[in-house]
């Protein structure tokens, strides 16, 4: 239903709220949401384009999120990377649908204003505070994990402090 680019979009999201106000460098983000370095890149700097990101270089440089959590939706998210499609007229161009949508058009775009609404009541704060459900055996994650400064992500485990997961800090 959502594009793959959707997708990181919306994870690189959760992990830029749970960074806080931290810079984060792509590849630390794509190591942590399990993206690839050079497809989380070109989804950062879309999501810079749209304004919900901030870019910045150097050494210190990285991303940080310059929408609070609380105030991004899902949908918001979604649309900077690929506006979900909507159907106001029959596609077909039939002459007898152009008063209103046929059966079928009129529930596909039932089922597109179901997923804008849910994704329009959706903040990114809400998701980071919604618990992850064990699945079979499997002890619950803490996704995204981040890495502090010193960590090497690909051998060092998980740091315990993780930087903007104090909810006094706001």
């Amino acid at each position: 239903m959502l594009s793959r680019t959707t997708e990181y979009a919306l994870r690189a999201a959760i992990y830029l709220a749970k960074a806080g106000t931290e810079n984060t460098t792509a590849q630390r983000i794509a190591e942590a949401t399990k993206v690839p370095e050079g497809y989380m890149s070109k989804v950062l700097n879309t999501l810079a384009r749209a304004g919900i990101v901030n870019s910045q270089r150097g050494p210190s440089g990285g991303f940080t999120l310059t929408v609070p959590p609380a105030e991004l939706t899902m949908l918001r998210v979604v649309e900077s990377v690929e506006p979900l499609p909507r159907i106001k007229k029959c596609p077909l161009e039939l002459e007898e649908h152009s008063g209103e949508l046929c059966p079928l058009h009129r529930v596909l775009a039932e089922l597109a204003n179901g997923v804008e609404a849910k994704l329009s009541s959706t903040t990114i704060a809400q998701l980071l505070d919604t618990p992850v459900v064990p699945l079979g055996e499997n002890p619950a994650c803490d996704f995204p994990v981040l890495y502090t400064k010193i960590d090497k992500p690909a051998d060092a485990a998980p740091s315990q402090q993780t930087p903007g997961s104090n909810k006094d800090a706001t």
